[in-house]
This record gives structure tokens, C-alpha cells and sequence, in this order.
């Protein structure tokens, strides 16, 4: 049983599922579903399209570089049946699993770890800014620290009287 993968999203496609495009120069294009295959007609790039595996390590949201994905390759050399062996792969790939999970979840934590801070930063600069919206304005004038200071500016005569002849 051959496992392909999607040309525009990178997801498995399984036998009997999908949609095959074999292009004028023999190119074959496998996907996994329509939207995928209405995407690449639409001449999109899955590296543009954010739901897309491509978007996601472009963009620093999944690992790219690990030692587990050398396992995933495509290997078209046939190896002769062994029970043994096929078992001890069998246990190797839930090994390898595991560590891809711990990797990815590590990998989430790191990419997540300044968030929490500045969002607390944003939070707060939106509160000082909207503080009329969530207190009432008698408490507001009671208390000065909450208030934005006010600038008292001092005309002279000349200028006011200018601005009235103007008028």
C-alpha cells in the first residue's frame, strides 16, 4: 500500500482517495481532496496559502530541520520479506513518533515563549489608553494618577485680540 502526499497541502493522500492531474509533459500531480486541486488550477502558491504545510514551515510555525523526517522519504529500491525485520521497523516507527511528537511540542513551547509578556504589554497600553471606558468619570477626576495630564497653555493679549479682529 503507497502512501503518496498531496502536491499543494502535503497531507496523505491513501489509495483510493484524491484526485490525480497528469499534466501535458507526463508531470504527475496527486491531491488530497477538491480544494486542493481547485487551488492549483486557480494557479495559487501553497506557500502563500496559509492552511497549507508549505505556509506553515516558511513561516517559522512547524520544524523543518530534524533528523525524524529523513525517515519519511519515498525509497523505491524493493527489499526482500523479513518477519524480523518488518517487526523491528514496526517498533522503530512508534519510537520515532514519540520523538517527533517531543520535538514538535518542544518546538511549540520555544516558538510561544515571549507571547504571554506581550500580550500583557499590549494589554496594558490599551487599558491606559481606553481607562475613560472602564471607569466612571467623577472616580477619574478624584483620582489624578489615572487621569492624562492636562497642559495649561498661556495666551497673551496680542493674540487674542488678533484672533478677534480676525473673526
Amino acid at each position: 500500500m503507497r502512501l503518496e502526499k498531496c502536491w499543494f497541502c502535503s497531507s496523505t493522500v491513501y489509495p483510493g482517495h484524491g484526485i490525480q492531474f497528469v499534466r501535458n509533459d507526463a508531470k504527475i500531480f496527486r491531491f488530497c481532496r477538491s480544494k486542493c486541486h481547485k487551488n492549483f488550477k486557480m494557479k495559487r502558491n501553497p506557500r502563500k496559502v496559509k492552511w497549507t504545510k508549505a505556509y506553515r514551515r516558511l513561516h517559522g510555525k512547524d520544524m523543518t530541520q530534524d533528523s525524524t523526517f529523513e525517515f519519511e522519504r519515498k525509497r523505491n529500491r524493493p527489499e526482500r520479506y523479513d518477519r524480523n525485520l518488518a517487526e523491528n521497523t514496526l517498533k522503530a516507527i512508534k519510537k520515532i513518533d514519540k520523538v517527533r511528537v517531543e520535538r514538535a511540542a518542544s518546538h511549540h513551547t520555544q516558538r510561544m515563549k515571549g507571547k504571554r509578556a506581550k500580550e500583557q504589554k499590549e494589554a496594558a497600553k490599551e487599558l491606559e489608553q481606553s481607562i475613560h471606558m472602564v471607569k466612571a468619570p467623577s472616580s477619574l477626576q478624584k483620582e489624578a494618577s489615572l487621569t492624562v495630564p492636562k497642559i495649561k497653555v498661556k495666551v497673551s493679549q496680542q493674540q487674542s485680540e488678533e484672533n478677534r479682529m480676525e473673526e
